[in-house]
């Protein structure tokens, strides 16, 4: 029973609110910046980071809870004309998935934890009880971004309501759970810093983490010479169909397309 609701993600979820919420509250409650702004009836700071913190909760919940991009069915190659027929036969063949028995698009992945088969796979990340996929991985970045907002403006915050005293003993009970909030905006600071650093790299690359930690052993791209992505379509194209893409895209095409030019 325990194992059955910890995978349906309700306990990090729940973790995840818990935290992002205890630790704003400490914040307000305390004699920090927020608190003194609020004091002097000047509340545009205090509702502005109550916002930003409420923004990074629903994009949390918006990427957790959206379909990736799951294989819901077989593919099905749509048709193509005669200058396309004659580069198909460089495309490697699509595989059929041992877990789901689904034809896999090119760039899909089955997700053990998900027991699915997800379009454009980055990672299953355990944070947000989700994979990342075709789907969410756009609003993954925007949530990274907005979370480190958070995070350093309520490492801040905190810092900010430290109270100094030449006693450690009578410094740490003052001060003990801005602290903690100290250690957890710091700590998921850094974490996110390197998140937001690694799917910048990607998403202007046309890559995934998947592909990128496992290129010599995927079949569409071991061939291929490690600084070369069949995928990239130059930064501002990259940049554009990560964010402002919605449509499934055909990667069979694109790759068949790359190959038959690089012959």
């Amino acid at each position: 029973m325990f194992k059955r609701v910890f995978r349906t993600g309700c306990l990090v979820r729940t973790g995840h609110i818990i935290l992002t919420w205890a630790t704003t509250l400490v914040l307000f409650l305390h004699d920090t910046d927020l608190r003194k702004y609020e004091e002097r009836g000047e509340l545009t700071y205090p509702v502005a980071f109550a916002a930003l913190v409420l923004i990074s909760v629903m994009l949390y919940f918006t990427v957790s809870l959206m379909d990736p991009g799951f294989v819901l069915s077989d593919v099905e190659m749509p048709p193509t004309d005669e200058e396309l027929e004659e580069m198909m036969p460089q495309t490697p063949r699509l595989r059929r998935c041992g877990y789901c028995l689904l034809l896999q698009p090119m760039r899909a992945k089955h997700c053990k934890l998900c027991n699915r088969c997800v379009r454009r796979f980055d990672h299953h990340c355990p944070w947000v009880a989700n994979c990342v996929g075709e789907r969410n991985h756009r609003w993954f970045l925007l949530y990274l971004g907005v979370q480190l907002l958070v995070l350093l403006w309520g490492l801040q915050t905190a810092w900010s309501g430290i109270v100094f005293v030449p006693v450690w003993r009578q410094w740490f009970v003052q001060n003990g759970f801005l602290l903690a909030a100290l250690g957890v905006t710091g700590v998921f600071s850094g974490v996110v810093v390197l998140l937001l650093g690694c799917h910048l790299y990607l998403a202007s690359s046309n890559s995934t983490t998947w592909e990128f930690m496992s290129r010599h052993r995927i079949p569409y791209l071991k061939h291929w010479d490690s600084e070369e992505n069949p995928f990239d379509r130059g930064l501002l194209c990259n940049l554009w169909y990560f964010f402002c893409t919605c449509r499934t895209v055909a990667w069979e095409k694109v790759y068949a397309k790359v190959q038959a030019s690089a012959l």
